[in-house]
């Protein structure tokens, strides 16, 4: 017989696995290394059912935080990028420039794209447009305010645009 935690655990997987599993695999690149992420993802996140009593107010919210910390620890390790480069700021959002920018790329291109980006315009825009999150949530997700996720939003779209500007003229 299943308890509450068991029963919550596996809503919360099935309701969330393949979300997160897209969240991985466009932040690490790489199939494999997704894989193993959102397995640890999980690991983590029961880990935290057994060890709490309390209901979870936001379990999407502490999952996506859980597999941002294993992104975060995976380049830690490979000493590509500064950490310090999550604290940029930013302002709102205008969807026209999502909606251009989404219809000129496929998703390889996308992706290679959003390469080019700084880590902290890259990650709230795959956090918004790939993964779905409403501002409000990828504010809990990174532990940032509203405002600063729209404008790093805001500025990725435009750091975006001119990209795309400067590789048609090349």
């Amino acid at each position: 017989m299943e308890s509450n935690k068991e029963k919550q655990f596996l809503k919360i997987y099935d309701e969330l696995a393949d979300k997160v599993f897209r969240h991985c695999y466009f932040r690490l690149s790489d199939r494999e290394k997704a894989k193993d992420a959102v397995q640890e993802v999980f690991c983590r996140f029961w880990e935290y059912l057994e060890k709490h009593d309390d209901q979870i107010s936001n379990a999407k919210a502490l999952v996506f935080r859980i597999a941002n910390n294993l992104i975060i620890d995976h380049y830690r390790k490979k000493k590509d990028e500064s950490l310090d480069a999550l604290q940029a700021d930013g302002f709102d959002v205008a969807n026209d420039d999502y909606e251009a920018i989404m219809t000129m790329l496929s998703g390889r291109e996308l992706t290679a794209l959003l390469d080019c980006l700084k880590k902290s315009y890259r990650d709230v825009i795959v956090m918004r447009y790939i993964d779905d999150l409403p501002v409000q949530e990828i504010a809990g997700i990174i532990s940032e305010r509203e405002n600063t996720v729209s404008v790093r939003i805001h500025r990725g779209l435009k750091e975006l645009k001119k990209i795309i500007e400067n590789e048609k003229h090349d």
